[in-house]
């Protein structure tokens, strides 16, 4: 295997003779890529920051882990997992841009929560087995359907066309008891017909104590291809059943080395309570038309449906019958007023809508016409199980409704001015509405706000002799999360605004390459936590004037003989809030005290990330992958103290994969992976918080540990 650069990235490669990696250049992988996805992807002459993985690379790293763990070698990348060993609730950062900034799309369409703006991977369990191709845009990127793009955006693409038929059995297991087995098939390409399928399961008892994850899938796409014309239906679903795990552990468990402590369910006397856990289904329909409309044209409209409904339950001890609108119950002269409860916080919720694009291409000008409407209906409601000391009541104690209409349209035009010299522009118009009629701890407040942002892009690429140059500037706006609006009339967010600069350079040799990026992300008004308090008591996020990233991502690999080469890669960046007010809980004097900070660092945004990774396949059909990754300091809050902040760490993995092929059998992988090979402690996220009691300030940090050394062996059978 070796690395070569591909539209601007570092992507893994079979060993193509020169010609073949020629050839590989010319198609480009945005050009292989279903003409819904290209409408939302960078094109390989387009002046954006990306990286692409194919089919090879997903499948190659694929035994069970979430997807943020496939894309942990991606620059600027940071992964956690609630569970500490990549199955359940995972999450990613790219650039210290958290999961809400990052805009998602599956096959186009949008993925990312209506309401929080975050990433759920822990309700596409095994997604990767049906994903074709994944294009990681960093920065603001082309324009895309969905959440605001305020850092990063990723585009998974299923909609490859398998010709030939094919049985697949994989399965996996590991430390923690896990498992992951995965039977596909597909009826390959007749009369003009396809089908895949998918079923899909996942379990794990998780690093952490109780952190159990149960897993199912399933995935079908049958779709009937013309000369020019084709029709493609979707459907696929996840359910997913976790112990909850998201509380982390105090700095106090962390040091005396209780590093799988679970403070979840212990509120229940005695033993932890068993049925602490997150419970969701979420099923996506997809229909997607596409026509060629001659040799330059061609258009595609997809219709979508999300459908999702779950909660999660929790045992609450010695609360009081009036936060849940209940009647207090009397016994004989005596009046309860607590009692223990078992409680369930459920959402049900519609996300549904269209997208659309019309593509022009001759030999100088690639143009997209495109954009979306979609509509969110969804419901949040608590449910009453139990009470240790009666019921009184059994009506949900809120019931609250949501609903968020969200178009765009955008039009982009890419031009070769001169042999080797192009222009790019992308013009995005969005509209936002947004309805809230209240929150469980403040049902009172309804909200009702509408959004226009113009979101433009422009840049430039220069190629000759196997170098490429680029410069791009972007414009990006956000409207803010559901939490934030509960901080009172009186505080209500204003949208979130970025300016982003790239430049890049690269250059793609047949046994080496390399390439360098600098980037200047400039925000207005960008959310923050300060520890601000809102009206119901609750921590929210305060818009910050001034604060920016920039940074340098380098990129380098080498071929060093046909069965050894390396890659690697580093991320060096500052990233810095001004002006911040960070707000005290002052328990003594009662308020808040308010401390002044001029310049400090983003929260859980790394001035260092690296990765690299070694290949060596010395014994034909055997490879062996050295992958490592170190990530600096990264501070817990707004405040650059180093007493509330995670330390460095640094990583190392070893996988080996063998492969064999028969005459009946396509190919069969045998992969054995070791992570965290030397038994590094160290923990990738958190979070702090800080009070004033009897004169004294007191700061608590919780830590989320990652597994010492563990590992998972899979065999993948291909018929």
């Amino acid at each position: 295997m070796k690395r070569i650069i591909l539209s601007g990235c570092l992507v893994m490669a079979a060993m193509y003779s020169p010609a073949q990696q020629k050839e590989v250049t010319k198609d480009s992988f945005y050009l292989l890529s279903p003409v819904e996805v290209r409408a939302v992807r960078a094109g390989e002459n387009a002046p954006f920051t990306k990286t692409n993985l194919s089919k090879k690379e997903i499948t190659g790293s694929n035994l069970g882990q979430d997807i943020p763990y496939l894309l942990n070698q991606v620059p600027s990348v940071v992964v956690n997992s609630d569970a500490g060993n990549a199955i359940g609730y995972t999450g990613i950062r790219i650039r210290g841009t958290d999961a809400t900034r990052i805009n998602m799309t599956l096959n186009g369409i949008p993925y990312n929560d209506a309401e929080s703006q975050g990433l759920f991977f822990v309700n596409l369990p095994d997604f990767s087995s049906s994903t074709g191709s994944i294009q990681v845009q960093r920065g603001v990127g082309t324009s895309s359907n969905g959440a605001g793009a305020f850092g990063a955006s990723m585009n998974f693409s299923t909609n490859e066309v398998n010709k030939e038929a094919y049985v697949e059995l994989n399965n996996s297991a590991g430390s923690f008891h896990s498992w992951k087995n995965t039977l596909k098939y597909g009826s390959g390409l007749v009369n003009g017909f396809t089908t895949d399928i998918r079923l899909s399961r996942i379990s794990s008892d998780g690093f952490i104590d109780r952190a159990k994850s149960d897993l199912r899938s399933f995935f079908i796409s049958t779709a009937r291809m013309g000369k020019k014309s084709s029709l493609r239906l979707n459907v696929f679903s996840g359910k997913e059943k976790t112990y909850q795990a998201w509380y982390g552990i105090s700095e106090s468990d962390l040091r005396t080395g209780n590093r799988t402590v679970n403070y979840a369910g212990t509120e229940k006397p005695g033993d932890p309570y068993s049925n602490e856990t997150d419970n969701y289904t979420q099923t996506h329909y997809q229909l997607f038309f596409n026509r060629q409309a001659g040799e330059k044209i061609s258009f595609n409209a997809a219709g979508f449906l999300t459908r999702g409904k779950g909660y999660y339950e929790q045992y609450k001890a010695d609360e009081n019958y009036a936060r849940y609108k209940l009647p207090y119950p009397v016994n004989g002269n005596d009046t309860i007023f607590s009692s223990d409860f078992i409680r369930q916080l459920w959402l049900d919720n519609y996300f549904y809508g269209t997208v659309f694009s019309g593509q022009y291409k001759s030999d100088q000008t690639q143009a997209t016409l495109g954009g979306g409407l979609t509509r969110y209906d969804g419901k949040h409601y608590g449910k009453l199980k139990w009470a240790s000391n009666g019921l009184t009541g059994l009506d949900n104690w809120y019931h609250l409704a949501a609903h968020k209409t969200d178009f765009n349209i955008y039009g982009k035009q890419q031009t070769e001015l001169s042999p080797g010299f192009f222009v790019f522009y992308d013009l995005q118009y969005r509209y936002v509405k947004y309805d809230l009629s209240g929150f469980r701890d403040n049902p009172g407040l309804g909200i009702h706000n509408s959004w226009h942002f113009f979101n433009p892009k422009t840049g430039i690429t220069w190629k000759k002799n196997n170098w490429k140059t680029y410069f791009s500037y972007s414009v990006a706006n956000k409207e803010p999360n559901r939490d934030d609006f509960e901080a009172g009339r009186g505080q209500q967010p204003r949208p979130e605004r970025l300016h982003d600069f790239e430049a890049g350079v690269e250059r793609n040799h047949k046994i080496y390459s390399w390439g360098a990026t600098l980037y200047y992300m400039l925000y207005k008004d960008q959310l923050v936590l300060t520890g601000k308090i809102n009206d119901v008591g609750a921590y929210t996020r305060t818009n910050i004037p001034n604060s920016y990233r920039a940074g340098i991502e380098l990129q380098g690999a080498v071929r060093i003989s046909e069965w050894l080469n390396a890659a690697a890669g580093l991320t060096l960046s500052r990233n810095r809030v001004k002006n911040l007010e960070e707000y005290i809980d002052d328990y003594d004097n009662g308020g808040q005290k308010i401390n002044h900070y001029p310049s400090a660092d983003i929260a859980l945004s790394p001035a260092i990330t690296g990765s690299s990774s070694i290949q060596l396949g010395p014994f034909g059909n055997t490879v062996i992958s050295f992958i490592n990754k170190y990530v600096s300091r990264q501070y817990l809050d707004n405040t650059s103290n180093e007493t509330r902040s995670l330390d460095p760490f640094f990583v190392e993995d070893l996988r080996i994969t063998h492969t064999i092929k028969w005459k009946w059998l396509k190919e069969m992988n045998m992969i054995g992976q070791l992570n965290n090979a030397f038994n590094t402690k160290y923990e990738p996220n958190g979070y702090t918080f800080s009070y004033i009691y009897g004169g004294e300030q007191t700061t608590e940090n919780y830590y989320f540990p990652m597994a010492g050394i563990n590992f998972m062996i899979g065999v993948n059978v291909r018929l």
